[in-house]
């Protein structure tokens, strides 16, 4: 049994910024499923320690800086989903008993001190594979983003002084944030002198948690198989595409998965009517009452269009703004949940002012309404300029919303085209454009809305889309079967 340890800053239902706590909070689960002993390392943050329940010491780690000792409790966390994960919470209040979220204040700040933060998230980690604990001992370290990647980089320099005979895995949910400080936050670490340049943590004279993680692992994996071939170019590469084709036989893409005892419209408790593909009815309530909670005119016949999405560049929804009064005009409605940029809120604040019973914004992220959307809509849309994987296409599929997305990452590996051809061979499940401009989106609305004005076929769509199945137990057999591979390179 294949003794792996999650390390990561995030994890759902506790605490979460973006799909990479979904995954956390789905994935270990999925791998004990499957005869894995998985385990999740994660900051000591107050949201994680007032749920750890039956804790108990297990070791402790001396920052590399000095000061006080980081302890290491072990426990579970007080949720269904993840009743069977060990969860292991690094406890050291001075850098994680603090408001906000895993990474900043509640103003979108970065915390100072981040360095430090994740270092020696990664250094707890090293430690777990060296055996602190003594009645567990990790053999593959599985570090998520860039918070994570110094594990990589500690485990390395362990097996080199035979301290460690542990493999590791570091996953990138997002390239874009690549975890960079000042050059001078490098001799806190305590890594040895010659993991400062070009072949090690040094990225334009300053310190990459990202790129520890890419050179020093083991193996590296994105969140789907598209979005791995994508980062190895100049155009998505972010400055690392370089050393990614380096290590291009070490890198593989593995889609993510969703959590069916999450998002399932057949028992979600949150919604307004359960509904399957076999029993649809209660969808038409749940946009019902959607309609009604958003003040948007009650019209089942009216194609309700979402997005649930942060409302960043990189999502895209900066090219939706110029078709709402079209979109409007066709007799669509309009429901956005999410925040950001604060022009783009402008705008679809703008338009829900000028048709208030068409258009509706509602500000932050609400995981409740995000399923009473998800169970509501038609149409959702995911336009993004890159997408490592995506999720919300997935959880759409699921809750018979079919997906309008751009050709890229994960969104290229989960929806088909409704062209006539893949309407003609029964696969299509959604609406594909290509180039990241704002009239190819306008096309895909007309196509969508062509669909939408037969019934018949819409409907045949809707239930292909429902019963794809992107389950947590595929992405699990692969990345055992990657243990494995690197468990039998070390062994050799």
């Amino acid at each position: 049994m294949t003794r792996v340890l999650h390390v990561g800053a995030e994890i759902y239902p506790f605490v979460k910024t973006g799909g990479l706590a979904d995954v956390i909070g789905a994935l270990p689960a999925a791998l004990r499923a499957a005869g894995a002993d998985a385990r999740v390392l994660l900051p000591g943050l107050p949201a994680l320690t007032t749920v750890l329940r039956d804790a108990k010491p297990v070791g402790s780690v001396q920052p590399p800086w000095g000061g006080a000792a980081a302890e290491l409790v072990e426990g579970r966390l007080d949720a269904p989903s993840l009743a069977d994960v060990p969860v292991v919470l690094l406890r050291h209040d001075a850098l994680y008993a603090r408001a906000g979220t895993p990474y900043g204040d509640g103003s979108g700040h970065p915390f100072a001190d981040n360095p430090r933060r994740f270092a020696l998230l990664g250094l707890a980690a090293a430690r777990l594979a060296q055996g602190i604990d003594p009645a567990w001992q990790a053999q593959v370290l599985h570090a998520h983003d860039w918070h994570a990647g110094l594990a990589c980089a500690y485990n390395a320099f362990a097996r080199r002084s035979h301290k460690s005979r542990a493999g590791s895995v570091f996953t990138i949910h997002n390239l874009a944030f690549q975890g960079v400080f000042a050059r001078a936050a490098f001799a806190e670490l305590g890594l040895p002198a010659d993991a400062w340049g070009v072949q090690g943590v040094e990225f334009h004279d300053q310190l990459s948690f990202m790129k520890a993680g890419l050179h020093y692992a083991d193996r590296v994996t994105t969140v789907s198989p598209t979005y791995a071939r994508e980062i190895q170019t100049h155009e998505l590469g972010a400055g690392l595409d370089g050393l990614l084709r380096e290590r291009s036989a070490a890198v593989s893409g593995i889609l993510n998965g969703v959590d069916d005892a999450v998002w399932d419209p057949a028992h979600d408790a949150l919604i307004a009517a359960h509904f399957s593909a076999q029993r649809i009815a209660g969808k038409a309530q749940c946009k019902a009452a959607l309609q009604q909670e958003c003040g948007l005119d009650a019209q089942d016949s009216a194609p309700l269009f979402t997005a649930v999405s942060r409302l960043t560049e990189q999502k895209g929804l900066q090219l939706l703004v110029g078709s709402i009064d079209r979109l409007v005009e066709r007799g669509g409605q309009l429901v956005v949940l999410g925040s950001g940029d604060a022009a783009l809120e402008d705008a679809f604040r703008a338009a829900a002012k000028k048709h208030p019973r068409h258009v509706c914004l509602r500000q932050g992220y609400d995981e409740a309404l995000s399923h009473r959307i998800f169970a509501a809509s038609d149409v959702t849309l995911v336009p993004s300029r890159f997408e490592p994987c995506g999720l919300t296409q997935m959880y759409a599929l699921r809750y018979g919303s079919l997906p309008l997305v751009r050709r890229t990452g994960g969104l290229a590996d989960t929806v088909i085209d409704c062209t006539l051809e893949d309407l003609a061979d029964e696969c299509a499940t959604g609406f594909v454009f290509e180039r990241f401009e704002a009239d190819d989106l306008t096309r895909a609305l007309r196509r969508a809305f062509t669909l939408w004005s037969r019934p018949r076929d819409w409907r045949e769509v809707r239930k292909r889309g429902m019963a794809q199945r992107f389950g947590w137990n595929t992405a699990a057999e692969r990345y055992l079967a990657l243990y494995h591979d690197i468990g039998r390179e070390i062994s050799a």
